[in-house]
């Protein structure tokens, strides 16, 4: 254990969050999500919320501060009559950790299937909410932050 990482993060998650560089991105997927079958790098967070992962990596994990829409959301597919609640979750971490209200883009399913592939890692949670998956683009750590 360390001071000041949050005890949701694990060693190998840490490990993985500290070898991305600007402008590798990191999926989190939710339970439904095909993450062995689309990773190059997979990480086990079985038993944990997307939100809260979330949360925590967003204390240490800066998003991607050159591009427009740093967070990407599985889009809900056209006639599936889903809610997406956890969406809103999403912009409130997001807009707290990193002052940003405009950081999401919808990606259509297959497009984000294809995204996920040539991510960096994938880590695969225990999120029960449907379309909860969400692409990360790490940002650049600066002497500031």
């Amino acid at each position: 254990m360390l001071k000041g990482i949050p005890s949701i993060l694990s060693p190998e998650l840490l490990k993985v969050l500290m070898e991305m560089g600007h402008s590798d991105e990191l999926v989190l997927a939710d339970g439904n999500f095909p993450a062995a079958s689309h990773a190059a790098r997979l990480i086990r967070c079985d038993g944990h919320g997307i939100p809260e992962l979330l949360d925590a990596m967003l204390r240490l994990f800066p998003l991607d501060q050159y591009v427009e829409r740093p967070a990407a959301l599985m889009a809900v597919m056209p006639g599936d009559k889903a809610e997406t609640p956890i969406w809103d979750s999403y912009r409130s971490i997001v807009a707290e950790r990193t002052g940003r209200s405009d950081a999401f883009e919808e990606v259509e399913r297959f497009a984000f299937y294809e995204r996920a592939k040539s991510a960096y890692a994938i880590v695969a949670t225990g999120e029960s909410a449907l379309y909860a998956n969400l692409i990360l683009k790490k940002g650049v750590v600066t002497g500031a932050q």
